[in-house]
């Protein structure tokens, strides 16, 4: 059976998956004083955290339109799944479904599911690695979408920010404590809920502090590491996922780990210098 997994541009493609028509990235565009950026292959991340760092107003997202979805859905693939960012947090799930039902409309006998990931970034990525695993293993198409659905409910994503101005700027914190916060150098340890919102469940002082005590959340959660993949995106701080990395090996010897840095809308959520684990 051929198959196919489009990914809202939030998550990011790895470097094996580009130029394979197996895989798709949708871009979302992002606004940053009414600039306009396209997250795709032409993003720059320099220039789009310059404009953040500029800009006194929080970066607005767009997410793909449901024709865009339909056109991609629209393959000669036996298996079609869509995987997009937590419906918490954008519109690109419900796009999607729409775009699905477009598709289904014209061909009926299509089997599509899209995938509310209820994460974000590298947690998409380890949804479509574990989509590619299942259909390599050559397992129907509803058991791979109930094997995959199972995976995303044991799935937490994780992160730790060095500025808190994105969490302030789009409602998440308030003023005064994100001034507080800054004031004091305390960095909040972040979680994703069972929904795919996001909750604070630590905080230290320090980003390194900070890192080590979502190192120790993540060792005391995880169910068999050593079964799992161990997936971490960071925004321009390759240092910072190295000893994340690090720490996070000798806790919990996973079967693999990957390192990316973020695209656009990943960006956009973790500013500059923020880290996400996912396992």
């Amino acid at each position: 059976m051929s198959y196919k997994i489009v990914i809202d541009s939030c998550g990011e493609l790895l470097e094996e998956w580009k130029g394979k028509p197996q895989f798709e990235s949708i871009p979302l565009t992002l606004y940053v004083d009414g600039y306009e950026i396209v997250d795709d292959e032409t993003f720059d991340q320099a220039d789009f955290l310059r404009r953040v760092a500029q800009s006194d107003t929080y970066p607005k997202s767009a997410c793909p339109s449901p024709q865009s979805y339909r056109d991609s859905f629209d393959s000669d693939a036996d298996h079609i799944y869509g995987i997009t960012l937590s419906a918490e947090l954008s519109g690109s799930y419900n796009s999607a479904m729409t775009g699905r039902q477009m598709a289904l409309e014209d061909h009926p006998e299509k089997q599509i599911h899209v995938f509310n990931s209820r994460s974000a970034s590298i947690g998409q990525t380890l949804i479509g690695l574990k989509i590619q695993e299942c259909e390599e293993k050559g397992l129907p198409f509803e058991e791979i979408v109930s094997t995959v659905e199972a995976y995303i409910d044991s799935q937490i994503t994780y992160f730790v920010l060095e500025s808190l101005e994105a969490l302030r700027k789009n409602g998440r914190l308030s003023r005064v404590k994100a001034f507080v916060a800054t004031a004091l150098k305390i960095k909040p340890v972040m979680q994703s809920t069972p929904e795919g919102n996001i909750c604070q469940i630590d905080q230290a002082r320090g980003i390194n502090r900070a890192l080590e005590r979502m190192a120790e959340h993540i060792a005391k959660n995880t169910v068999n590491p050593q079964n799992r993949i161990l997936a971490i995106s960071h925004c321009n701080c390759p240092q910072r996922a190295e000893m994340v990395s690090q720490m996070l090996n000798e806790k919990l010897h996973p079967v693999r780990t990957i390192v990316v840095d973020t695209a656009g809308v990943s960006s956009l959520y973790a500013s500059d210098g923020g880290i996400i684990v996912v396992i």
